[in-house]
């Protein structure tokens, strides 16, 4: 039998918190995520390379067109604006691994222009209360190459645990890396849902 009863993750948009708008990208964000996601050093410890136009306008229209979760393998990824400018400032994305595990992951990147102002942890924050309130997921991950300190310090401030340094486990972009396991269990979650 399924840990995961919720049928899936149907969110009404924008997500709100305290500063910010969570919702779906759309044609009119392509010079805002071109302004990061093209950016070699915002990819360097990231699954992906440095975005041409074409690409995030392929993106757009297929993987990042989805805007609720209907089944594990599914992934929601969501701009994040600053509700008071109206700025892209950076996007976050939540997986749905597994339905019988009720197994989720979370991934973050925002602007470097805009970073050190929380923006990471307030947008992340929200997509654990999603995972964890709306969706039903037991538990969620965040793997994070060791060199992106900056990615590991949101992990920390989310409450998510370390449970795992994997010693040069995988060839990634032509050398050897370091991953960082965090995680949360769904029963830890409200100790962490309001910021500290």
């Amino acid at each position: 039998m399924s840990v995961l009863q919720k049928s899936g993750l149907r969110p009404g948009y924008p997500v709100r918190t305290e500063r910010l708008l969570l919702r779906p990208l759309t044609v009119s964000d392509v010079d805002a995520l071109f302004a990061y996601r093209s950016r070699p050093d915002v990819c360097r410890y990231v699954p992906f390379e440095p975005m041409t136009r074409e690409v995030l306008h392929e993106r757009l229209a297929s993987s990042w067109a989805n805007t609720d979760l209907t089944d594990e393998g599914q992934a929601l990824t969501l701009g994040i604006e600053v509700a008071g400018t109206g700025r892209l400032v950076g996007d976050v994305v939540l997986f749905w691994h597994s339905r019988e595990h009720g197994g989720g992951e979370i991934g973050y990147v925002v602007n470097p222009d805009f970073s050190g102002d929380g923006y990471a942890t307030e947008a992340a924050r929200a997509l654990l209360q999603l995972g964890f309130d709306d969706l039903g997921l037991h538990r969620i991950v965040a793997r994070i190459d060791e060199r992106n300190e900056p990615s590991a310090k949101v992990a920390r401030r989310l409450g998510m645990r370390q449970e795992a340094r994997l010693v040069r486990n995988e060839l990634f972009k032509g050398e050897w890396s370091t991953e960082l396991d965090f995680a949360m269990l769904d029963e830890e979650w409200p100790a962490y849902r309001t910021p500290r």
